[in-house]
């Protein structure tokens, strides 16, 4: 018999679909408040939890994030009483079948009873199905609801063929995971062909992507395959996909959709079955309002989304990650297995990661060559940059006090996303900056600790004016005054 939770403060609008439903293979139980309904949520199995958007005692859409993250998660729909845009937009983000006003009558909402059901049936069978399938999903590490979430959806993304754009800052693990969701597709035995759109020369990029015929161009003397051709069968995966020129743009969203494309300088029509991944770390729908991003494509892209979120936004993971690399790490430079003092987690905890979780693989890594053949890893073995950046930040807390008295001017609130990319570029510049000061100027010991590629680091340097010569001169000075 498949159960019911509503948790309402207006429980008599209910009796009406009590009534109706017993004549139903369906048991309802209802409540005043969510704590009254939590001892009945953690007995038997529920199929679905209907909430009112003000619950006297909880949060509905944070409860709903907290049930949608359950091992056999309900379905959860939220009732309001008169519409609220944000409210429907965090519910449907928090996991909620859907956001609805409160019908004029409760028997109205047996449809949506009875389509549920199926929909959980038919996932329960196909879940029985697939019991012997394990999806690998190697190198992404945490037990935190966010990092969980992302690897149900790519678990889901990799059963289909459909398009993926994966969102995420710099070092987040967003080519790992879309190597991860070819690996448990039923194209993992054929290519996975990356594309780093922001390394590709403008002029080059649709001789890279499509191929070329000899003599199409000067220095064009053989026929060559393009990226999109070596995919066929397989993945490809166009990483920060944002960068790529909006010249391209037009031509590989017919490629998308025909499948079917020329060389450059040819005329014969090739055929490519691939499947698309792509990646960014840009907000694509500010781009597209820019005018620097077809809304087209966007809309081709995105057909099933995943937001890989940032390391700060699960630091509880971070012991996760550590214990994952260690062996490896220390493997490789024939060490020992090293210990981890408490201190350097709590080092690890109290630094911003603007590099995310590959910053962290190489500060780990950078600590066990500074430890050498010491046995255990204390925050002194953590690069200078890094511990440079905490000193500061400390500091700088233990001046914040506010004067008694002083008023502080109120500013106006900016859009969310408007302050996240700002803050994200004050962290990228701040980080390329102690960066190139800590390695002197060294730009492949730089990439090596940053995990960027020497194009993408010099397009970052741009992009914020960091001079790498500015910073040796900078240093020098700053020696030498009294």
């Amino acid at each position: 018999m498949e159960r019911i939770i509503i948790v309402d403060p207006q429980l008599e609008y209910w009796r009406e679909l009590l009534q109706e439903v017993s004549k139903k293979d369906i048991e309802i139980h209802s409540y005043r408040t969510f704590k009254a309904a939590q001892e009945s949520l953690a007995i038997h199995p529920v199929l679905l939890v209907i909430l009112h958007v003000s619950i006297p005692d909880a949060n509905a859409i944070e409860t709903t994030w907290i049930l949608r993250q359950k091992l056999k998660a309900p379905e959860v729909v939220i009732i309001a009483d008169s519409p609220n845009a944000d409210d429907a937009e965090q519910a449907i983000r928090s996991g909620a079948w859907e956001y609805l006003l409160r019908p004029k009558n409760a028997t109205s909402l047996l449809p949506l009873i009875k389509r549920i059901a199926e929909y959980s049936a038919s996932a329960r069978k196909a879940n029985v199905q697939d019991d012997h399938k394990v999806a690998l999903f190697e190198g992404i590490v945490g037990e935190s609801p966010k990092i969980k979430t992302c690897l149900s959806l790519a678990q889901q993304a990799a059963k289909s063929d459909a398009h993926v754009l994966i969102r995420g800052e710099t070092g987040t693990g967003k080519e790992i995971l879309a190597w991860a969701i070819h690996k448990n597709s039923l194209r993992a035995n054929k290519n996975f062909v990356v594309v780093d759109c922001a390394a590709l020369p403008e002029t080059l990029v649709e001789s890279t992507l499509m191929g070329h015929e000899r003599g199409a161009f000067t220095g064009a003397d053989k026929v060559q395959d393009g990226l999109i051709r070596q995919a066929d069968g397989g993945t490809l995966f166009l990483d920060e996909v944002g960068e790529l020129p909006l010249a391209i743009q037009k031509s590989f969203l017919r490629v998308l959709e025909e499948r079917r494309f020329r060389r450059v300088g040819g005329n014969e029509e090739i055929s490519s079955d691939f499947r698309l991944l792509s990646a960014s770390n840009k907000n694509l729908d500010l781009l597209v309002q820019e005018g620097k991003f077809r809304e087209d494509l966007l809309f081709r892209l995105r057909s099933f989304t995943i937001e890989l979120p940032s390391l700060n936004e699960r630091k509880e993971d971070i012991r996760h990650i550590i214990h994952f690399h260690l062996p490896r790490l220390c493997n490789r430079i024939s060490k020992d297995l090293k210990e981890v003092s408490e201190e350097y987690y709590a080092a690890l905890m109290a630094y911003s990661w603007p590099g995310n979780v590959r910053e962290l693989v190489n500060a780990l890594d950078r600590s066990i060559v500074a430890a050498r053949n010491e046995s255990m890893l204390f925050p002194q073995h953590l690069p200078t940059y890094l511990r440079v950046s905490l000193a500061r930040e400390k500091a700088t807390q233990g001046n914040s006090g506010n004067i008694i008295g002083e008023q502080q001017e109120i500013k106006p609130l900016r859009p969310l996303q408007e302050v996240r990319d700002a803050k994200l570029a004050q962290v990228e510049e701040e980080y390329l900056r102690q960066l190139l000061q800590a390695v002197k100027g060294n730009i492949p010991e730089a990439c090596h600790i940053a995990g960027l590629s020497r194009s993408r680091l010099y397009s970052l340097l741009k992009k914020y004016s960091v001079s790498q010569t500015t910073n040796k001169d900078s240093r020098h000075s700053q020696e030498n005054s009294p």
